[in-house]
């Protein structure tokens, strides 16, 4: 059994946050772990920020992950994964998606997108990954499965076998949409 692992998917309404906890608690209990999850909703409808924690391990007491004691961020958006890294141990891996997208303040203008987070989060953590998972979705057609493609990151970073995430994609995505997000999941698995 290996130790408890903390994972926070941090993004904004729409990124599929919730979705990507669900597949990655499936794929922990497929392996036989006890898991625990937990979600924060901003204002999820208008693209505020959103937050889920998946605790996995032999034996989790509580979902909740306190400041620097996450093991992985998942950062679906540069500025949430700036605003949550505080969250994560010093040592801890930080996966963020390249892409911006501009908070309510920015768009009335009150506030400006800040500039250089890959930079400083790279300075403050020894161990982050950059992925341009947006630009990869839209090769595939369609934005909504950055989420999958970052799992798919995660999968391979966490070296867990790839067929276990796809079976839990199969269980929690329409039958409609289940070509796309496999598709969508290699894509990230072999970026």
């Amino acid at each position: 059994m290996m130790k408890e692992i903390s994972i926070m998917i941090v993004g904004v309404g729409g990124q599929g946050t919730l979705l990507t906890s669900r597949i990655l608690g499936n794929v922990a209990m497929e392996l036989g772990y006890d898991v625990k999850m937990s979600e924060i909703h901003g204002m999820a409808q208008r693209g505020g920020s959103v937050v889920t924690y998946v605790k996995m391990g032999e034996k989790v007491y509580s979902p909740i992950i306190e400041e620097q004691t996450a093991d992985i961020v998942l950062a679906f958006e540069e500025l949430e994964g700036f605003r949550w890294h505080k969250y994560l141990k010093k040592d801890g891996l930080m996966v963020m998606n390249t892409q911006k997208i501009d908070p309510m303040p920015v768009i009335i203008g009150r506030a400006k997108y800040p500039e250089q987070i890959s930079e400083k989060l790279s300075e403050a953590y020894n161990n982050t990954v950059f992925i341009n998972a947006i630009d990869l979705a839209r090769e595939l057609g369609n934005v909504k499965v950055v989420n999958v493609i970052m799992l798919g990151k995660i999968a391979k970073i966490l070296e867990i076998d790839k067929d276990l995430f796809i079976k839990a994609i199969e269980q929690a995505v329409p039958p409609k949409l289940l070509d796309l997000n496999k598709e969508a999941f290699m894509m990230g698995y072999t970026n």
